[in-house]
């Protein structure tokens, strides 16, 4: 092991894989002296455990209903946080709730800062009237309130889980080409970007191997901090009814569910929430701890 972390520790790396490598084992280091950062990434791995072992986790079927056990109390034998007016299992309809949440979130991961990206360094690299229009484009987008542009698409579309998504996703990007255009301000007239061109390298190939790389952290950074936001929005269409649809257990439309009965049964509403308020508290830690190591500031210290 000690062999293993000297040669991961090298100043001289011999390869660029040792390189690569290595810079990801001291950025392990630094994120893991912040205990924040790994209290978010510990909450994010179980959410990921959860997703993935829901079907064996689960003490009951989350769908199934049982009306003679409707409004059970946490701490009810078989029904540790309690049951719902269908007499679901609410322990069982979070564990699974978790999967439509993480799908939800990595199907938004995979669209917004992909288009964001490509279009924030596409402006930055050409500037001029590309520059203009794509980034009066992102003003459109970026004057509207998410959550409400989010309900305006929702409402074109139509209700439903792969709406859902896409209206968040059409919503998500703007930022992230703000900070690709940033990024790719600072570095178009480098002396190696003109290196490169003098080599013969075209405008595809030095946005896609030299300048859409050095965007990446910050991009990375913002898709962290996003991610709390993205679950929000979500949980904030289903509550409204325009998200995931019943009887699925996702837990807006969990929490929409028992609004009504806050005030006497009020575990149907607030287990639900709860999650939500974990899971957004542990993405932000992580988002944290992430731009303290990507920062190369920070990492130079």
């Amino acid at each position: 092991m000690s062999t293993l972390t000297t040669w991961l520790r090298d100043p001289n790396p011999a390869s660029r894989m040792q390189s690569r490598l290595g810079q990801s084992y001291l950025s392990w280091l630094r994120l893991r002296r912040n205990p924040l950062a790994m209290i978010g990434l510990t909450i994010s791995l179980v959410l990921i455990f959860i997703a993935i072992f829901a079907p064996l986790l689960a003490p009951h079927d989350p769908i199934t209903q049982e009306l003679s056990r409707r409004l059970l109390p946490p701490g009810t034998p078989g029904n540790i946080l309690g049951t719902d007016d269908f007499g679901r299992d609410i322990l069982s309809r979070i564990l699974y709730g978790s999967r439509i949440t993480l799908y939800i979130v990595l199907l938004v991961i995979l669209t917004a800062p992909v288009v964001g990206l490509i279009i924030g360094t596409v402006a930055g690299y050409f500037g001029g009237w590309v520059d203009t229009i794509l980034m009066r484009i992102t003003d459109i987008f970026l004057a509207f309130p998410k959550l409400i542009l989010a309900l305006a698409l929702v409402a074109v579309l139509g209700p439903g889980m792969v709406n859902a998504v896409l209206a968040i996703a059409l919503t998500s990007w703007p930022p992230y080409a703000r900070v690709a255009r940033a990024e790719t301000l600072t570095v178009r007239n480098s002396d190696y970007i003109a290196a490169v061109k003098l080599q013969g390298a075209g405008p595809i190939r030095i946005i896609w191997g030299h300048v859409i790389p050095m965007c990446l952290p910050s991009v990375i950074i913002r898709v962290t901090l996003d991610m709390a936001g993205v679950i929000l929005t979500a949980a904030g269409l289903g509550f409204l009814g325009l998200g995931v649809q019943p009887p699925l257990p996702e837990w807006g439309l969990m929490i929409s569910a028992g609004r009504k009965f806050l005030f006497e049964q009020w575990w149907v509403a607030t287990m639900p929430g709860l999650a939500i308020f974990i899971v957004s508290l542990g993405f932000n830690l992580l988002g944290d701890g992430l731009r303290d190591v990507l920062d190369p500031k920070s990492a130079s210290k």
